[in-house]
């Protein structure tokens, strides 16, 4: 919990300077609905922390999110009996996407970029090939109220995002979580102590397509169908992580500082809205953001002294 503080306290600092804006959005209507809107993005980010905290990447998750909702609306078509078994098809297709993922990343040795990247183009290409750029079929009802149903004052959403968070945070607390830490800070002292690092790392990558999957339906019913309803995600969701104090090359981070980093870029957002700034600057301040992170992770690294010359002939 000590290393979600940080991020914690800028949070609640941006909640403080909304709240000089618009009072409004901090009313218990207001601020379930800033949390609606951040579900998708904190399910996203605490998919991708398993990833990165085991020293990958994943960035096929923005373009499985848009094949998961163009899929659902095509076999929907409006038909509610339809919903549950689509749901249950799309939650497979996640931790089916994430098993290639990882698969292809340790056992054939293909770096994770590169593997996660031709997976975005090929559900991209796959997604404009199969509507030709206009998504066809609608969501039901059923699978709308996901994303924009309440029980009662709170929305599905929330619910959902905090029965996904108590998951998130229970295996990182459990022997898995530890394990993946362990693999992402040095991958063979952990297989020399017992770790199974490709199957742990199987493992992260379906738990981020699973995370793509869940947020699918969220977006899917709160924003309605479209060809680019996942477009950037992967970049905001590792934004979100490293926002969050995880580092990029793995084995250090916290999932609930990865969440709270995803809470914190859309009050971010939010603000900037408030004050009319334009939303074309979020892509900058994501390129900002993981730039710094990645360059104070640098900066705290131990540097090794390179050995001199007389040390070099003097050994043996």
């Amino acid at each position: 919990m000590r290393r979600a503080l940080p991020i914690l306290t800028v949070l609640a600092a941006l909640l403080v300077a909304i709240a000089v804006a618009n009072p409004l959005l901090l009313e218990p209507a207001g601020f379930l609905a800033l949390l609606k809107r951040a579900a998708p993005l904190v399910i996203l980010a605490a998919g991708q922390y398993f990833v990165i905290v085991s020293g990958e990447f994943d960035l096929s998750v923005g373009s499985l999110v848009t094949a998961e909702v163009v899929i659902a609306a095509r076999l929907i078509d409006g038909e509610e009996p339809a919903t549950w078994p689509v749901l249950a098809l799309l939650i497979a297709a996640g931790l089916l996407v994430g098993l290639v993922n990882g698969l292809l990343t340790t056992k054939l040795r293909v770096p994770s970029f590169i593997v996660t990247l031709g997976m975005l183009l090929v559900l991209s290409g796959a997604v404009f090939l199969w509507t030709g750029g206009a998504p066809r079929g609608a969501l039901s009802e059923g699978f709308r109220a996901f994303g924009r149903g309440a029980l009662g004052p709170v929305p599905w959403s929330v619910l959902i995002l905090l029965a996904a968070g108590a998951a998130a945070i229970a295996l990182t607390r459990a022997r898995f979580g530890r394990t993946l830490v362990a693999t992402g800070d040095n991958a063979r002292a952990a297989a020399l102590s017992g770790v199974r690092v490709d199957r742990v790392k199987i493992y992260a990558f379906m738990l981020s397509g699973l995370s793509a999957a869940v947020a699918a339906v969220l977006l899917g019913g709160f924003a309605g169908v479209s060809a680019q309803v996942g477009q950037g995600l992967e970049f905001s969701a590792i934004t979100a992580v490293v926002l969050g104090g995880v580092a990029l090359g793995g084995g250090r981070g916290s999932v609930v500082a990865a969440m709270a980093g995803a809470c914190t870029l859309e009050a971010l957002f939010t603000l900037l809205n408030l004050y009319g700034i334009s939303g074309a600057l979020e892509s900058t301040v994501q390129g900002v953001i993981i730039i710094a992170a990645v360059a104070a992770g640098a900066v705290r690294l131990p540097r090794k002294p390179f050995p001199s010359r007389g040390d070099a002939h003097a050994a043996p």
